[in-house]
């Protein structure tokens, strides 16, 4: 079975193609849920990140307040070290697991991977697909989405590799400047080459 990687930067349309891929038939993951996984109430990992980070990440109901943690961690690269050291072996190991669960018909399967190359989990894929999108654009759907401040959608996205990086490494780009319908031909394009 080939391994695929799906990643990009914050707001660059990963989910859409994600979804995309899954409609046409392709086996998808999401690390982004299996780092939600990962901390969730009752977990080790949970358990964890209150050990580092205090209990005043915490919202009123036990679950991570995503927002006080993220202003921690997008502004201290030391702290945003420490969250990954945490979970990110758990999110590998379920990509991990998930893999070797697929039939052994199955072509190909793709995972959602935002920090891959942050990670350097490139070389176990056999090939990378890079979701891009304007820097500018970025910002401005972090904002929209998220109720971010321009300095916070900015340090965001200064907490990943740039875009134009992640794509000059990649062996498939789709970029969603444009329409949906205009990103949805590149995914039915890089579709019908990896098929």
């Amino acid at each position: 079975m080939r391994r695929v990687a799906l990643t990009g930067g914050i707001a660059t349309g990963k989910s859409h193609v994600r979804a995309r891929l899954a409609t046409l038939g392709v086996p998808t993951i999401d690390a982004d849920r299996l780092a939600r996984d990962a901390v969730a109430p009752g977990t080790a990992g949970l358990n964890e990140v209150v050990r580092r980070f205090g209990p005043t990440i915490l919202d009123e109901r036990g679950s991570l307040d995503r927002k006080k943690l993220a202003a921690i961690v997008f502004t201290d690269p030391a702290a945003r070290r420490d969250l990954e050291a945490i979970v990110h072996p758990r999110v590998r190991a379920a990509i991990d697991d998930w893999f070797a669960a697929l039939p052994a018909a199955t072509a190909f399967a793709v995972a959602d991977i935002p920090l891959l190359y942050e990670t350097g989990r490139e070389a176990e894929f056999d090939s990378v697909i890079v979701v891009a999108a304007d820097p500018e654009t970025q910002v401005e759907r972090v904002m929209t989405r998220d109720s971010a401040s321009e300095a916070d959608a900015r340090a965001r996205l200064a907490a990943q590799l740039p875009i134009d990086h992640k794509a000059r490494r990649a062996d498939f780009v789709i970029r969603t400047d444009g329409t949906f319908a205009e990103t949805d031909g590149q995914i039915d394009a890089v579709l019908h080459q990896l098929r």
